[in-house]
């Protein structure tokens, strides 16, 4: 059994009652998942694969671009901690979801910009936070976004070697980049 190398749990567990997780991939995963679990209210991460064909695909067979898989981190976190649009402003604000199938200098299928929703709640929020967040890096002079949103993709968990990996190998390569465009989280004490 693989344990957290930060949070100390199990990969292999269940998402406890009471917890939510979301999936997010926004180039390679390794960065990825240290900015989520330096979150606030994150329960645990882990690195992996999603909204492909093959089933229990490898590393390798991902990197082929064959798989139709990108690269993702499942986030399982208590809402009542961190929403999840504050986790999609996170997603939103750290990555380039304009760039097509690569994240900077990641180039290919398995690099790009996907969310994977877990419930109809996720869908809706997400859709909603892509055209708002398009609207803003419009007027900033991007390009439209090609963020994959999907509804329950199967994720498939990443060898252990990459697990937490900028945690055992601080000096690892990061690619992770923003716009530096701001996105909104919707403020549930507004008044209509």
């Amino acid at each position: 059994m693989t344990t957290h190398a930060i949070f100390n749990r199990p990969l292999d567990s269940q998402v406890p009652q009471g917890l939510d997780q979301a999936i997010f991939g926004m180039g390679c995963y390794w960065g990825v998942e240290r900015l989520f679990w330096k979150q606030h209210g994150v329960w645990l991460t882990e690195v992996g694969f999603a909204g492909g064909a093959t089933e229990n695909p490898t590393y390798e067979q991902v990197c082929s671009g064959r798989t139709g898989h990108a690269e993702v981190v499942r986030v399982v976190f208590d809402s009542s901690l961190v929403s999840y649009d504050h986790l999609l402003q996170m997603f939103w604000e750290n990555h380039d979801p304009t760039q097509g199938n690569r994240q900077g200098n990641d180039v290919g299928s398995q690099y790009r910009s996907l969310i994977v929703a877990m419930n109809d709640s996720q869908l809706s929020a997400a859709e909603a936070s892509r055209i708002d967040y398009d609207n803003r890096l419009a007027v900033a002079g991007y390009g439209a976004i090609t963020t994959e949103i999907v509804e329950g993709a199967r994720f498939w968990p990443a060898h252990e070697a990459h697990q937490q990996y900028l945690h055992k190998n601080p000096a690892g390569y990061c690619a992770l980049r923003g716009t530096g465009v701001e996105a909104s989280v919707p403020n549930p004490d507004a008044t209509a």
